[in-house]
């Protein structure tokens, strides 16, 4: 049987059109680029309804509800809706770890064993808070995480912001139903160094952008502070808080004195200090500061092992910054409590070493404890 070229050439064109549809059939679809968030949100929470979201980036904590005297949960600590916001925020320490060394270093100096170290410059003519690119600008590792606690682990390594040695920090964050939120630390390094980590949490326990802290109740359980020269770098000496705005020893409002004629207020626009805690026992878990908020009947404790602890009263806050929900942070609208080491220690022989050597660990504790009145 004769078949004409046309009904060939048609034969052909649909054998090849058959087999063009069978190879792009058989090629596998490709899925949209799918960009993996670079940072991890974590939660965890207990059987009375605390609840804290903590970020891996500067192992932050985003948000910690508590309930109020009335059961409603009031978010106590400032921040952000997304990790993002904290990389680009003029205040840069929102619910972060601190690290390596809290508070601030003079000139951003200091020398040890016969060497010395500059650190970068980032508070006027001092270092704050280990540099630009201390613990709170880094990703944290986090080990093992469940409802009620979170292992991190950061290696510093030598050199980095200009400290010496490779710094290996173990930090876990634990919430208890003891409405504790409680931290530990270990550290360990193959070189001298000094360490000062702590917790900057900016608290308001009657939530993140409501008013001024100044109503706030306060007690701290120390008889002493170290005065500062007008950068905030401490003078050298211990003084009695005794006959002083500085003197909390007895609870009082934080706005009771603020504002009173006082040379040392007027460097840090309000208090921004450290405190010399009433220990009983060297490296002991013992009581460091109460505060309690009227309105909401939300209490906090703060428990240590160090021998100090910074009070901050939000001097620096202007209402510039859009925080959760797009309420501004106004003036003193929240308070730090951060458990430490004295601030410029390196510097200061007269205060307690904070070097860490090789075959040494570093260990504290911190926990702060809600509940209500």
């Amino acid at each position: 049987m004769k078949i004409n070229a046309l009904t060939l050439l048609m034969s052909c064109l649909l054998l090849n059109f058959a087999c063009t549809q069978k190879k792009s059939q058989d090629k596998p679809i490709e899925e949209p680029e799918m960009k993996e968030n670079p940072y991890q949100i974590l939660t965890l929470s207990n059987k009375n309804g605390v609840k804290m979201t903590v970020t891996d980036l500067g192992a932050r904590v985003m948000t910690l509800l508590v309930p109020d005297k009335a059961g409603n949960p009031v978010d106590v600590v400032l921040g952000f809706d997304s990790p993002e916001e904290y990389l680009t925020s003029p205040e840069p320490f929102f619910g972060t770890a601190v690290g390596r060394y809290g508070n601030r270093i003079a000139k951003g100096k200091f020398t040890l064993e016969g060497q010395t170290y500059n650190l970068p410059i980032n508070n006027g003519e001092n270092s704050l808070h280990g540099g630009p690119g201390g613990f709170h600008n880094v990703i944290w590792k986090v080990e093992e995480a469940d409802d009620s606690q979170i292992v991190f682990s950061y290696l510093s390594e030598d050199g980095e912001e200009g400290y010496p040695g490779n710094l290996k920090v173990k930090m876990t964050y634990f919430l208890t139903d003891e409405n504790e939120f409680k931290i530990t630390y270990e550290a360990e390094t193959d070189k001298a160094t000094p360490i000062n980590l702590t917790h900057h949490s900016f608290f308001n326990l009657d939530g993140a952008g409501s008013s001024d802290v100044l109503d706030h109740v306060l007690q701290l359980n120390a008889s002493k502070y170290t005065p500062v020269d007008s950068s905030l770098i401490p003078l050298g000496s211990i003084d009695p808080v005794a006959g002083t705005p500085f003197d909390f020893k007895n609870a009082k409002a934080i706005g009771k004195d603020i504002g009173v004629e006082n040379e040392q207020l007027k460097f840090g626009g309000g208090f921004d200090h450290n405190w010399v805690l009433d220990k009983k026992e060297e490296g002991g878990l013992e009581l460091a500061a109460t505060v309690y908020a009227p309105e909401t009947g939300i209490s906090m404790e703060v428990w240590t092992t160090e021998p100090a602890i910074q009070f901050y009263s939000g001097n620096f806050l202007d209402g510039g910054v859009q925080g959760k929900g797009g309420k501004a942070y106004e003036f003193r609208s929240a308070l730090c409590l951060e458990t430490q080491h004295y601030p410029d220690s390196p510097n200061q022989a007269n205060f307690p070493s904070t070097i860490l050597e090789p075959g040494e660990t570093y260990q504290q504790t911190c926990i702060y404890k809600f509940g209500t009145k």
